[in-house]
């Protein structure tokens, strides 16, 4: 699932639009995801018709039910449309996923087996949202709980669904540069991703 209906207020137009050499940031999160998945959901915002323009298999397109609601309200619209009992989440601002990582992830939350229903990274102290693999069912009932009580915050979710975060020696060592928690929010950004690329 590929979260794109945020407004791209602080990169001041169409961000997922934007270009890293020929392709979209939208096509590469697409196709990161791509890797590691067997259905392909893009959430965008109502009115959102894009395309995408390099994807080699079927998208799926779902309306965010909000316009610029929030990323929790997203996530629920994508879950209620999602066939998988597992799911894998990014932001469609985030190019330079590793689907070594994504993988890492899918493997870690299978072998879990009931106690968790969710995967993140852990990055310098912190949890990070996105990417992330949830189990649809759990994280679908209490994203619906959550909104219902007027939360927007993707990370309440992770406060309340049973969430390991692994460790960054689990996961860097098949990203050291840590791209896959890389996004764009404004210009610079694109042109620091840019020079990454480049540099392969």
């Amino acid at each position: 699932m590929i979260l794109a209906g945020g407004r791209s207020s602080r990169f001041g137009s169409d961000k997922l639009a934007a270009r890293l050499g020929d392709r979209t940031l939208l096509d590469l999160a697409i196709a990161g995801v791509a890797a590691v998945a067997s259905e392909i959901v893009v959430v965008l915002a109502p009115g959102d018709e894009r395309i995408p323009e390099r994807i080699d298999r079927p998208v799926r397109f779902v309306a965010d039910p909000e316009r610029h609601g929030g990323p929790l309200i997203g996530l629920l619209a994508g879950l209620e449309a999602v066939e998988q009992p597992l799911v894998v989440v990014a932001g469609a601002d985030m190019p330079t996923l590793a689907p070594a990582v994504l993988g890492a992830m899918v493997r870690a939350l299978v072998a879990s087996g009931p106690g968790w229903d969710g995967v993140i990274l852990a990055s310098r102290g912190d949890r990070v949202p996105l990417p992330a693999v949830l189990r649809t069912g759990a994280a679908t009932a209490i994203a619906r709980q959550l909104v219902g009580d007027g939360e927007r915050r993707l990370r309440s979710l992770f406060e309340r669904l049973p969430t390991r975060a692994l460790a960054e020696g689990e996961w860097r060592p098949l990203d050291p540069a840590g791209a896959t928690l890389r996004d764009v929010d404004r210009p610079a950004d694109l042109v620091d991703r840019e020079a990454t690329v480049q540099d392969g």
